[in-house]
């Protein structure tokens, strides 16, 4: 039987096979096409993945770009069993193998049954066999490669592209934490804004996205540069200009500091103890948004805690969710199966 871990994200979907490691990282999108068939609307599926997120900005007027997945929920059932069956398929195992293959789904801190009964119904559509979910932090600081004790509590903070996952906790389970509806992707929009207003230019999602890795820096000194193209407001005309790491500093920080807002109310609500352990032990960072230059040392600064990083932390959920699925112990402790 195949092993399978799923981080179905907003942006990314990234999924981890047992023996294999990471086997896929693809965008969460998939583009639909409407047309009329005996006077009737219909849709059908144009592209799936990276090759729909190529579409963006760029589709003719019946194609739409649809994310099926919303800050951790399914708003679209249909088109994410598509697209999840589309994923596996790439991976080796459709849907006549598919039964033969044990699943767990990586899921935001404190999900609502209603939200996992989605997934359920989701991994019936593809016909997966056993299926269980665990909760991002779990993972998240398991793919840090570390054990989570029974006693000694740990710290995670993993950002994503619309959904930020913070918990304290231990085998045991969560102590205290939340996900809150913040993440790289709000950044993006908010550089689309600010290069309208401030540079009279109009940049697309992809662009604003590139502009953040590329450039966007948390290092005070940091002097990196890039052009960007786009349309100019005024004119409409094609144009392009040099954006700086310090320009969109407070574009990034804004959120950042939004999110380490609840990073504190969370340690706040720790009892004296835990929140000495995890003083020493430091906070556990994840998620793609990590690998900013200079991002771990700004919040540890802003915590006033040591900060432990992974090499790949934009893969740390998903190999955490591979790590659990191969213990029989962590399955026990970490993992939950729904009716």
């Amino acid at each position: 039987m195949k092993k399978i871990a799923i981080d179905f994200g907003s942006g990314v979907t990234k999924i981890y096979m047992s023996g294999c490691g990471v086997v896929l990282m693809e965008s969460t999108c998939i583009a639909v096409e409407e047309y009329v068939e005996r006077g009737e609307k219909r849709i059908g599926v144009k592209a799936c993945g990276d090759k729909a997120r190529a579409l963006s900005g760029r589709a003719a007027v019946n194609t739409r770009i649809i994310n099926p997945v919303a800050e951790g929920d399914i708003v679209n059932e249909e088109l994410a069993a598509a697209l999840l069956e589309y994923f596996l398929e790439k991976i080796e195992i459709p849907y006549k193998k598919a039964k033969r293959t044990e699943a767990i789904f990586i899921l935001p801190c404190g999900v609502k049954r209603e939200v996992r009964k989605k997934y359920v119904n989701l991994a019936e559509s593809c016909g997966l066999g056993s299926v269980c979910y665990t909760q991002t932090p779990f993972a998240a600081v398991l793919g840090h490669n570390v054990e989570i004790g029974e006693s000694t509590p740990v710290f995670s903070i993993d950002i994503g592209h619309a959904i930020t996952n913070i918990a304290a906790f231990s085998q045991d389970g969560i102590i205290s934490g939340l996900s809150v509806n913040l993440g790289g992707g709000n950044i993006d929009v908010h550089l689309i804004d600010e290069l309208a207003e401030t540079r009279n230019i109009k940049i697309g999602g992809q662009t604003a996205e590139r502009l953040k890795n590329t450039v966007g820096s948390l290092l005070d000194d940091d002097n990196k540069m890039t052009e960007v193209d786009g349309r100019e407001l005024s004119s409409g005309a094609p144009a392009s200009v040099t954006v700086y790491s310090g320009q969109i500093y407070e574009v990034i920080t804004t959120y950042i500091d939004k999110i380490l807002e609840y990073a504190v109310l969370v340690i706040s609500k720790l009892p004296a103890e835990v929140a000495s352990s995890i003083m020493h032990g430091g906070v556990y960072l994840s998620g793609g948004l990590m690998k900013m230059d200079g991002l771990a040392d700004y919040i540890g600064a802003k915590l006033k805690i040591p900060v432990n990083l992974t090499e790949e932390p934009q893969l740390a959920a998903v190999i955490g969710g591979g790590t659990i699925l191969a213990s029989d112990a962590l399955l026990d402790k970490l993992a939950t199966v729904d009716d």
